[in-house]
């Protein structure tokens, strides 16, 4: 409760004395590196033959002393497909090319989720994650960062963060923007999905380089999960072709 309440008090300083904050504009490079194969069940384990171990990403932070934009590097949508001996069957994998994008001063939040050619914007609060702190630091891209974790319940999942105080606070990658500083790396379940800043350019933004996407149809969270567990349900009927996607 301790932390919760330390998390918020920040959050409305924040909010209140943002252009406090010399180093308070610029963008962040990051690497996401994904285990393919935690997510392959036991009963499936003739699909390692059809995938590579890891596949990795990129994408760019882009923020002011106020508002962020997460989306994917230009032109970073890297499909692989590798076929099964003998079996035909297709396997592509690709990199999702959705938006994230925080506003501190609303205190809400709009993704944007490309899926089987069409939009979906999501509109929401920004969410405060139960966060533990912890005494351990260590560097990042030059940058003296603190550790903190919490458990998503719902998704069963053990999250780490490492933030630094050097830069803005409430800012990271995702929903992972909710720390009293700059998130530049997060370990999803122990490295199934590794997250790490690996450039940090402290720097005035271009002309459109930071924006709210608003072009798609309008979608609750909850909406866009049953539609796309729809969809899968329909692709598992299809002609020898997976598509892998996260």
């Amino acid at each position: 409760m301790k932390s919760f309440i330390s998390i918020l008090s920040a959050f409305i300083l924040a909010l209140v004395h943002t252009g406090a904050m010399a180093q308070d504009q610029g963008a962040i490079t990051y690497e996401s590196r994904i285990n393919l194969y935690r997510n392959i069940p036991k009963d499936q384990e003739a699909m390692k033959d059809m995938l590579p171990e890891y596949r990795t990403s990129r994408q760019i932070l882009t923020f002011n002393e106020k508002e962020s934009l997460y989306k994917p590097l230009v032109d970073e949508e890297d499909d692989m497909a590798m076929d099964a001996t003998g079996g035909g069957t297709r396997m592509v994998l690709r990199t999702p090319q959705n938006e994230t994008y925080m506003s501190t001063a609303s205190s809400r939040k709009t993704s944007l989720r490309k899926f089987m050619g069409k939009n979906y914007i999501i509109s929401d609060s920004i969410t405060i994650q139960p966060w533990r702190f912890s005494d351990e630091t260590k560097i990042i891209q030059g940058y003296t960062c603190k550790k903190a974790s919490y458990t998503d319940e719902k998704r069963q999942q053990e999250i780490v963060a490492w933030y630094t105080e050097q830069l803005r606070p409430f800012l990271g990658p995702e929903a992972y923007a909710s720390l009293p500083g700059t998130v530049l790396e997060v370990d999803v379940n122990n490295s199934q999905v590794i997250t790490r800043a690996t450039k940090v350019d402290l720097r005035n933004l271009k002309k459109n380089e930071l924006y709210e996407p608003v072009k798609g149809q309008q979608v609750t969270e909850k909406e866009y999960q049953e539609l796309v567990q729809e969809q899968m349900k329909k692709m598992g009927d299809g002609n020898g072709r997976i598509i892998i996607r996260n």
